[in-house]
């Protein structure tokens, strides 16, 4: 019965975060958007090759897929754990979180290919922890203003997420010290999900926002 409950957790956060947006939008326009662009599912890709309209659609979607799952299902799935045994409704929500991600990054439909994760991350942190979210924000908007590229500024948020967590005030990392280890490993799943951009940056191929199609495609 335990091991149902604790399936029930992982599945209430995968099934929903593995739903790919990005795909299912360029299926509507007659394109796999895993060969266009960078091949990419996520809401960038999307917007270079698919336009900013559905692009948005997708970053929305992305992002809802990691908030509303932990918000809502963890009093769902606290009810199939034996009586007097479900785990606090903070650490539900923070595993149901991290499936979301995962869901999202290896989707089983489409062979466990997916996005980077930086969208659905950015909804788990919403609803979990709202003010390192506003942190995090701040540092993309920053970086991306900057640098003009959305991988750096997604891996500089990724960098801004365990350390505004640990910055929190009060008791800080004691309190809060499953979810700076938790976020710490989603962080350096980020980067490591940019790997590819990473190498493109050290190229000076890497390819800036407001790329043109075209130019994203070559």
């Amino acid at each position: 019965m335990e091991a149902f409950a604790w399936l029930t957790v992982v599945l209430a956060g995968y099934l929903p975060g593995s739903m790919p947006a990005g795909f299912l939008a360029g299926r509507l326009r007659g394109v796999d958007i895993r060969k266009v662009g960078s091949g990419n599912i996520g809401a960038t890709n999307a917007f270079r090759m698919l336009g900013k309209g559905i692009g948005t659609v997708v970053l929305l979607i992305d992002l809802l897929k990691g908030l509303l799952p932990c918000l809502f299902f963890a009093v769902l799935v606290a009810g199939f754990f034996p009586d007097g045994q479900a785990p606090k409704t903070e650490t539900l929500q923070l595993l149901i979180g991290v499936s979301s991600i995962l869901g999202h990054n290896y989707p089983c439909w489409l062979g466990f290919r997916g996005g980077k994760g930086i969208a659905t991350t950015a909804g788990v942190v919403l609803g979990l922890v709202p003010v390192p979210f506003g942190v995090c924000l701040v540092v993309w908007i920053v970086f991306l203003g900057v640098s003009r590229y959305v991988s750096v500024a997604s891996i500089a948020a990724a960098v801004a997420l365990p350390v505004s967590v640990a910055a929190l005030p009060g008791e800080g990392v004691d309190r809060f010290g499953l979810l700076f280890w938790i976020f710490l490993l989603l962080g350096a799943m980020a980067i490591w999900k940019h790997r590819i951009n990473i190498h493109r940056l050290m190229n000076g191929t890497e390819h800036r926002l407001w790329s043109s199609r075209e130019e994203a495609t070559n």
